[in-house]
């Protein structure tokens, strides 16, 4: 059949506890470095291939849906995934677990308790090699699975084609809006049973409450803030603003941030470079710079709680937004015109994640052949030897330890 998954993957178990989601995520919290694209791909191998919490095109499915909204789509598929293993418990145990290890650590650098100093610009870099990685295993995983025919290999090439052509956040989804669109003209299969559907415990009107939520705040607190002069509630929406009008997350929310917090002069630029560099060397998502910035804030709040305001302000507004988007979503696809759309946006995804994989993942990090042959140990490590990822991990930045004693 066409769209055959793997035996590990048609194997799901959704039932688990917030404990078992937390620990879960704790791990991945840890290990993950490389950014969004890479995030995504530890999350494959441990909760598709492993764990088997969901199967391959429920997986697919869902990273679609966090591209097609503002925010970071790598916490956001794990919010979800914590969401359908153990309800709205699972889905903040999932989100604290993957965002405290960066935040604790970006927060200590602010207070100067901590130096990333001695960890060594070629441990750094052997990060970045294993990010090539684990997403040239993402990549080939998901096509093999999600393009199995001449029609989905060409949706493919074509969002391949859009994401040169159209660079950013832009590119990526008008590639994954013209897959699905041709998903609609050649990707309908008559009398095939839907696979991967996946429900999740959010009602429609919770899904509502949400999305009133989002646009509430994101009018009412400058608003709010206006009238009542309050700096814990402007320093609240300056985040909130930031995290709700991000497409593409990670990077691109930097010059917003920016506009936010150095120029009324909350935080000093060289303050602003230095944190976005600590965040480079940390795992986890991008997004929490924003608990660096929120404790270096010169006016109150700072310190640990400014951290916890801008955290939680900035990752907000996504999180609503897949709550109010998931009930009517999950409803959207089981319709055989949304199956076919799926279908083409989940091979266009494929190809937005192979354009990162060469950009910026393979430019950044392999800079000469010394990188180039820690890349395909890495690679044998995941795809051959079957190693957990936080060895890979532990393994590519000792070798970009001694690359950087050659």
């Amino acid at each position: 059949m066409d769209d055959t998954v793997t035996k590990a993957a048609q194997r799901t178990d959704h039932r688990g506890s917030a404990g078992e989601v937390f620990a879960t995520f704790l791990k991945l919290g840890l290990t993950s470095f490389g950014g969004p694209i890479a995030h995504l791909g530890y999350f494959r191998d441990e909760l598709v291939v492993r764990r088997r919490w969901i199967d391959e095109r429920g997986y697919a499915d869902l990273v679609a849906l966090c591209q097609f909204l503002p925010g970071p789509a790598s916490s956001q598929t794990g919010f979800a995934l914590g969401l359908l293993r153990a309800g709205p418990l699972g889905a903040a145990a999932a989100w604290a677990a993957f965002t405290l290890p960066s935040a604790i650590l970006l927060v200590l650098f602010a207070f100067g308790a901590a130096s990333f100093a001695p960890i060594g610009s070629g441990v750094i870099h052997g990060l970045k090699v294993v990010a090539v990685a684990i997403v040239a295993q993402a990549v080939w995983g998901m096509a093999r699975n999600l393009c199995p025919d001449r029609e989905r290999a060409s949706i493919a090439l074509a969002a391949v084609l859009i994401v040169v052509l159209v660079s950013g956040s832009v590119g990526q989804l008008a590639a994954i809006v013209v897959g699905g669109l041709a998903g609609l003209l050649l990707c309908r299969r008559k009398g095939e049973a839907i696979t991967g559907h996946v429900s999740f415990p959010v009602s429609h009107s919770v899904g509502g409450i949400a999305l009133v939520l989002f646009f509430g705040l994101l009018f009412g607190l400058p608003i709010a803030a206006a009238i009542t002069s309050s700096q814990g509630l402007a320093v609240f929406d300056a985040f909130y603003r930031a995290g709700s009008l991000v497409f593409g997350g990670g990077h691109v929310v930097l010059p917003l941030l920016q506009a936010e917090v150095v120029q009324p002069g909350w935080v000093m630029a060289d303050q602003f470079l230095a944190g976005y560099g600590a965040a480079q060397a940390v795992p986890g998502p991008l997004f929490t710079f924003a608990a660096y910035l929120g404790a270096a804030l010169g006016p109150e709040p700072n310190g640990l709680i400014g951290a916890a305001v801008a955290v939680i302000a900035i990752f907000l507004p996504g999180l609503l937004l897949l709550i109010g988007t998931i009930p009517f979503w999950d409803a959207f696809r089981t319709r055989p015109a949304a199956q076919a759309l799926m279908r083409g946006a989940n091979a266009a995804v494929v190809g937005v994640l192979g354009v990162a994989l060469y950009q910026p993942v393979w430019t950044s990090a392999i800079v000469g052949p010394h990188e180039f042959a820690l890349a395909l140990i890495c690679v044998v490590l995941l795809m051959s030897w079957k190693s957990p990822p936080w060895i890979v991990v532990v393994v590519s930045a000792i070798g970009g330890l001694l690359i950087g004693f050659a």
